[in-house]
């Protein structure tokens, strides 16, 4: 009586599946930290990230003070502290319980001075569920 024995062909897929549960839970957590903003299509192009000195942030706070990087200002000096920088690039970041006017206020005045890039800074939204 001479047996053969068979090769087992069989496959483990449990490694597979613990790794496949890993990797869903992974895209799971972060898939919603990368979905942000509008959704669009924007041209590829090869530049630099401008260095921090040459970024201006102005800051309007709860209160309705305005603030250039750190420096205390008013919507009247806005127009010569940003005159003597030179620079065309200037990025508002306001507080959400700031009225709208005072907002539109400062916008105003930066397109009178001839600002012409003005970036909105936001939070990405949490998101729970």
């Amino acid at each position: 009586m001479e047996r053969r024995r068979q090769a087992l062909s069989e496959i483990n897929v449990t490694p597979f599946v613990d790794v496949m549960l890993v990797l869903l839970i992974i895209f799971m957590v972060t898939a919603p930290l990368l979905q942000q903003g509008i959704d669009v299509n924007l041209p590829q192009a090869r530049g630099k990230e401008l260095a921090p000195a040459e970024r201006i942030v102005i800051t309007v706070k709860k209160d309705g003070k305005i603030y250039m990087d750190k420096a205390t200002i008013t919507l009247e000096t806005l127009k010569s502290s940003l005159s003597k920088t030179g620079n065309k690039e200037v990025f508002l970041k306001a507080d959400k319980d700031v009225p709208y006017g005072i907002v539109v206020a400062v916008m105003g005045e930066l397109r009178e001075i001839g600002i012409e890039k003005l970036g909105m800074v936001t939070e990405p939204k949490a998101r729970m569920q």
